[in-house]
């Protein structure tokens, strides 16, 4: 079976305690991954030491170019084997359900951020000299700056829903920011790869920790790292949402608005709508939830649920595959009750299944799917 080491300052380490992650088609164990306890995480994010600033921001920016191309391009260590591109998508499907179509796409964000990594600080220091990430001061056309850095170690705890999202904490590493890393349970398999990537690269391993946890790993990263990211739903972020050190991603609640003076102009916004909703699988917590509208309900609903009621359930390795399956299909038939539940609300009707002509839990080669689903409330 293979295995996915903690790294602790970018060394392998492996734990007594181990959990097995299984392939979501057959239920039979795929990876065994090291389990990080909190005494661990602790004792390591109190001796880390900030060791990026000794690289100059051009070298950093390079480092991030050779990452990108070792990340899609070339076999990385994978605990005790190393692992192809080829190999890391099809693992990344077996344990989450997303389609080898889009695990290369979020591939490829994930390359185009690290590429473009000097526009990306462009855009989040508002055109800074980077030079002043080594000096702690410099300036702009109208006055003098200084830079302090807020935490030495940047925490960040990610989920299974899309391997995209981990473009968000790439900067750190420019940014002469170490990591201490808690993956999500089924998809611990991006970020590793990242580090492998940024360490055949020339990183130094002192700026990274990967530490596979449970909830009480999870909440020592955020309690000791002096600014984290978490992802996670309502539950999972309830806890931390007034925490000013701690940046919320989810839960994703995005909606689509067309008013009054917009509403005529309809037709013009199918494309984004329709992309809004079913981009990535409908995986991101960004994805649009509803959409509300002014005038010309019947009408949009009839012209998006034409559009997506001809998406289809394609097996995992089929280049067209748009939408992936559940890993739990327990969850997917709980949904569609649910759905089923609601629709007995007068004025409320599933448009989609009416011009498909077949129910949304569709089962296909052992996975299970939920078809995108318009419902139109008058």
């Amino acid at each position: 079976m293979l295995h996915i080491p903690i790294l602790r300052g970018g060394e392998p380490y492996t734990s007594l305690e181990t959990l097995e992650v299984p392939h979501f088609r057959t239920g039979e164990p795929l990876v065994r991954v090291s389990q990080a306890n909190s005494g661990l995480i602790a004792k390591d994010l109190t001796a880390s030491k900030r060791v990026l600033q000794d690289l100059s921001p051009d070298e950093l920016l390079t480092i991030c170019k050779r990452a990108a191309h070792a990340f899609m391009e070339d076999d990385l260590p994978l605990g005790e084997v190393l692992q192809s591109p080829r190999e890391y998508v099809q693992q990344l499907s077996a344990t989450t359900g997303i389609p080898h179509a889009l695990c290369k796409q979020n591939m490829r964000k994930i390359e185009a951020v690290l590429i473009n990594m000097e526009a990306v600080l462009s855009g989040l220091t508002r055109g800074l000299d980077l030079e002043v990430l080594r000096s702690d001061f410099g300036s702009n056309s109208k006055s003098n700056l200084s830079f302090s850095p807020q935490t030495p170690v940047l925490g960040a705890i990610l989920p299974n829903n899309s391997p995209g999202v981990h473009a968000l904490w790439l900067p750190a590493i420019p940014l002469q920011v170490n990591l201490a890393i808690k993956a999500g349970r089924a998809e611990p398999w991006t970020p590793f790869r990242i580090v492998q990537a940024f360490l055949s690269a020339g990183c130094p391993r002192e700026a990274f920790g990967f530490y596979p946890a449970d909830y009480s790993g999870a909440a020592e990263i955020l309690k000791r790292c002096g600014r984290s990211i978490l992802f996670g739903d309502q539950s999972t972020v309830r806890e931390w949402a007034h925490n000013k050190r701690i940046q919320i991603h989810g839960p994703g609640w995005s909606k689509i608005l067309l008013g009054q003076d917009q509403a005529d102009r309809w037709s013009e916004f199918l494309d984004v709508m329709e992309h809004s909703i079913v981009s990535n699988g409908g995986r991101s917590c960004i994805n649009a939830s509803g959409a509300w509208v002014d005038s010309n309900g019947r009408e949009v609903a009839e012209a998006l649920a034409s559009r997506l009621a001809a998406i289809e359930a394609l097996p995992m390795d089929d280049p067209a595959a748009r939408i992936a399956a559940f890993t739990d299909p327990n969850i997917a038939e709980r949904i569609s009750g649910m759905i089923d539940d609601h629709l007995k609300t007068p004025g409320a009707e599933d448009v989609t299944a009416r011009l498909r002509g077949s129910g949304r839990l569709v089962k296909i080669g052992g996975c299970t799917f939920l078809l995108p689903t318009v419902i139109r409330c008058d």
